[in-house]
């Protein structure tokens, strides 16, 4: 055997596996430590206010602190509210902000792509768009209540226009942002109109689509307690208008807890679905 063979260096194939292990080892570790540190964050400010409040540093009777929130969250728990049990509090609110929120998503997105893909649709309603755009649509709300009375259709109708912007707003630039050479080789393939816009146009906009669906469902939320504080006879946020009412401020920092927690297992099953459906992305590189 040649010297020249000897001396020919061996690739270590194992070296590649290795890697992607100990990039995976230190992600995980990441996680871990961000983890840690939001909970040290959380505990470190609870902590403050609740010593803060029991120094009187800050008045407790206006600021509350956390322990008198868990007892009132507790007592909400075990006796229920005066408006009946906290979980039917809970699930109203939920069915409303719900309800609003896929019939925003709904028109935002089929208003979105229609205006996306029909450029004389979206030159004859831009303008219109914008100014209702511009509008502040929480004080919509009152309206929706002489309109619709105190029922979940006012709270549903505030939730509705809260939603349909951002959504709207993503799902046009979403179908703007389609490459055409998708769209060309679609009608070279003899695609009508109508199939260039489910099979080629929708899916392109899904992930635009997607990132408003987080920040909407937040709005959906806010459209019904604003609805509920306004006038209700159940919901959330009617816990917070009769808590303000008799000084309790302990029943509103409750509520915007239990708020809080729904909002975030909401984002939670959003995220889920959103890594099901898109599957097939590469994972960021730098997560």
């Amino acid at each position: 055997m040649s010297p020249e063979v000897l001396s020919t260096p061996v690739v270590d194939t194992v070296k590649s596996p290795d890697r992607a292990q100990t990039r995976a080892r230190a992600a995980r570790r990441h996680k871990v430590v961000v983890n840690a540190t939001r909970a040290l964050v959380l505990v470190a400010f609870l902590g403050l206010w609740e010593g803060l409040s029991r120094a009187k540093i800050i008045d407790p009777f206006n600021f509350s602190m956390p322990s008198k929130i868990w007892d009132q969250i507790s007592t909400w728990v075990m006796h229920g509210t005066a408006q009946g049990s906290l979980g039917e509090q809970i699930w109203a609110t939920l069915q409303e902000a719900l309800l609003g929120w896929v019939l925003g998503v709904v028109a935002g997105v089929v208003f979105g792509i229609a205006l996306g893909r029909i450029t004389f649709l979206a030159e004859v309603l831009g303008p219109f768009i914008k100014v209702l755009n511009s509008l502040p649509r929480i004080v919509l709300a009152p309206i929706f209540v002489i309109w619709f009375g105190l029922g979940p259709a006012s709270k549903v109708a505030s939730a509705v226009v809260l939603v349909f912007f951002p959504v709207f707003f993503n799902a046009f630039q979403g179908a703007r942002e389609v490459d055409r050479n998708l769209v060309a080789n679609a009608r070279i393939l003899g695609a009508s109109d109508r199939r260039v816009t489910l099979q080629v146009v929708v899916p392109s906009a899904t992930s635009w689509i997607f990132t408003s669906l987080h920040i909407s469902f937040g709005f959906a939320l806010i459209g019904a307690i604003v609805g509920e504080y306004i006038g209700a006879t159940k919901g959330i946020g009617l816990l917070v208008a009769a808590s303000q009412g008799t000084f309790n401020a302990a029943g509103v920092y409750a509520a915007m807890v239990i708020l809080a927690v729904v909002a975030l297992l909401a984002e939670g099953l959003l995220t889920f679905a959103e890594h099901r459906i898109f599957r097939w992305k590469p994972a960021n590189s730098g997560h």
